[in-house]
Parts: C-alpha cells; sequence; structure tokens
C-alpha cells in the first residue's frame, strides 16, 4: 500500500483583519514530502495502490518538461519498486530541465514525443503492459485521493481555495465539500475553455455547482511569469517564510492577496488556501535563488 505520509499538516496563519473579519491562512501541503510533494501524494495514492494490486510492472505517464506530477510519480515508482517511464511533451532538449534530470536519477525512462504524437498517445488505450497514470492525475482515482485533503482542514475554514491545473484537486475538494463551506478555484493557465467539464467529468451531477473559478491571474499563461510575480513570490517568503512555485502557487496566492485588496470576500470569510507544492519547479528559475 501506499499511504500517505502524515497524519497532520502545519497550517501557516498569515492575515487576520479585525475591521474586515476576514483571516487568511495556508494549509501546508508542500511540507508533507520533500518530493512527492503536496497533493501528488493525494493525487497518486489511488493509482499507485491499483498499480501495486495488479502487479503492474511499469507506470507510464505523462507531462512537460517542468511537471511536478512527472518527478513525483519517478520518486515514487523508486520507493515503490516498479519501473516508471515519462512520455514528455516536446522534442528532446539538448540539456534537460533540472526537473527531468531529477526523473532519470530516479530511474524513470523518458521518451519526448512532438506535441501531435503526445496528444494521439494520451488518448490511447493500449500501452502493452505499461500501468497508465494520466497526465498530472486526472482521473477518478485522482479526484478520489484528492477528496482526502479535506480531513485535514479544520471545520472553521468556510472559504476553500487553490490552484487549479488539471481541475483533479480541486473536484476532490468538492466530492467532500462541507456544508457553509464555498470552494473557489484559481486557473493557472490561459483560454481554457474545457476545464469547467473536465472538472465537471469527475463530479456527479448534483455537485456540478459547488465551486467557483477566477480565469484572471494567469500571468500569461501556464508556466508563464512576469518579474512582478517573482517579486511577489519573494515577498511572501521573506515576510511568511512560505516558499510558493511560480507556476501553480504564486499565481494562484497572487489571486488571493489581490481579491482581498479589492474587497471580493465577504465579512465573515475564514480563508484557508491550499499550497499543493511543486517547489522543486522553481529550480528552472534562472538566479531565482539569488534574486531572493
Amino acid at each position: 500500500m501506499f499511504p500517505l505520509p502524515v497524519t497532520t499538516i502545519n497550517i501557516t496563519k498569515l492575515i487576520k483583519d479585525d475591521s474586515k473579519g476576514i483571516a487568511i491562512d495556508i494549509l501546508r501541503l508542500d511540507e508533507i514530502h520533500a518530493i512527492i510533494s503536496g497533493n501528488k501524494w493525494f493525487k497518486l495514492q489511488y493509482y499507485l495502490n491499483e498499480a501495486i494490486a495488479k502487479k503492474a510492472t511499469v507506470i507510464a505517464t505523462f507531462g512537460g518538461p517542468y511537471s511536478n506530477h512527472i518527478v513525483a510519480t519517478a520518486y515514487a515508482g523508486k520507493i515503490t519498486g516498479i519501473t516508471t517511464k515519462g512520455y514528455i511533451r516536446g522534442e528532446q532538449p539538448r540539456v534537460l530541465s533540472h526537473t527531468l534530470q531529477h526523473c532519470v536519477t530516479y530511474g524513470m525512462e523518458l521518451q519526448f514525443l512532438s506535441r501531435l504524437a503526445y496528444d494521439n498517445l494520451k488518448k490511447s488505450t493500449a500501452l502493452g503492459n505499461e500501468y497508465v497514470i494520466p497526465e498530472g492525475g486526472y482521473g477518478m482515482l485522482g479526484s478520489n485521493g484528492a477528496s482526502n485533503i479535506q480531513q485535514f482542514i479544520p471545520p472553521n475554514y468556510n472559504t476553500i481555495i487553490c490552484a487549479v491545473g488539471s481541475g483533479t484537486m480541486i473536484a476532490g475538494l468538492c466530492k467532500t465539500q462541507q456544508p457553509g463551506q464555498s470552494i473557489l478555484g484559481i486557473v493557472i493557465t490561459k483560454g481554457n475553455t474545457s476545464i469547467v467539464n473536465e472538472i465537471n467529468t469527475l463530479l456527479p451531477l448534483d455537485k456540478h455547482q459547488n465551486y467557483t473559478l477566477n480565469n484572471g491571474y494567469h500571468f500569461g499563461g501556464y508556466a508563464k511569469h512576469t518579474q512582478e510575480l517573482l517579486l511577489f513570490m519573494q515577498q511572501i517568503n521573506h515576510t511568511y517564510q512560505v516558499p510558493l512555485d511560480f507556476v501553480y502557487t504564486a499565481k494562484a496566492f497572487y489571486g488571493v492577496m489581490d481579491l482581498y485588496k479589492n474587497n471580493y470576500f465577504a465579512e465573515g470569510s475564514n480563508i484557508l488556501f491550499i499550497h499543493s507544492g511543486g517547489i522543486q519547479g522553481n529550480s528552472s528559475l534562472e538566479n531565482y535563488k539569488a534574486k531572493a
């Protein structure tokens, strides 16, 4: 079995604004494991248990060269003793990204595919003897695993906010949504018109209205960033000792703070932001540590 490595998860308290009756805290999923960071452990849990039960000899998955999911799967294979294979979107570069270098270190075989070949292979249902985990852990097993995050959310929080990439985590949160709890997702991709359908595919019909999405904080699109975003990351880390990643959590938490400043949240909002991990992705930012 592939159990969660923790029984409790820390909460970092950030803002308590008595004048507005608003509090903002962060659930530190990034701290549960150094490599299988944040929501990745939750999303992978049931896939890995199924692979073990089926005595799979190879676990295959999909992702880009900076994918947190790819490196988490590579390390999960290392600790479970199952060979892993990563189908990587794009031509093989002269120098591998830090993420892919780590994957190779953990024993993952990499196969680079053109975008067309990548998209076609993702739709295939026949990959030989490989046990396939979809890109980003997307799927019913991934969202069921993500639903376990709710057990670490204290009942006093009435507003839950997270970054949205594949939509797997927010679907999981909706599955176990508590009475009086609202769920807001900050979409980190640009122009993803299918994201609502992708989330709802993982949910029963009566839960399709259980969440709200905000598309205003993608900073140019997936894995795009601006100097403003990097400065925000540095400020949050310096002030609160909370590291964020430029692909997901920095964008989403920037959105939280901007919405707060613009009086989006109602009086009495007790907000918990889900830190979904992925800090390893910052290694691809040249000189980021030097600037911080």
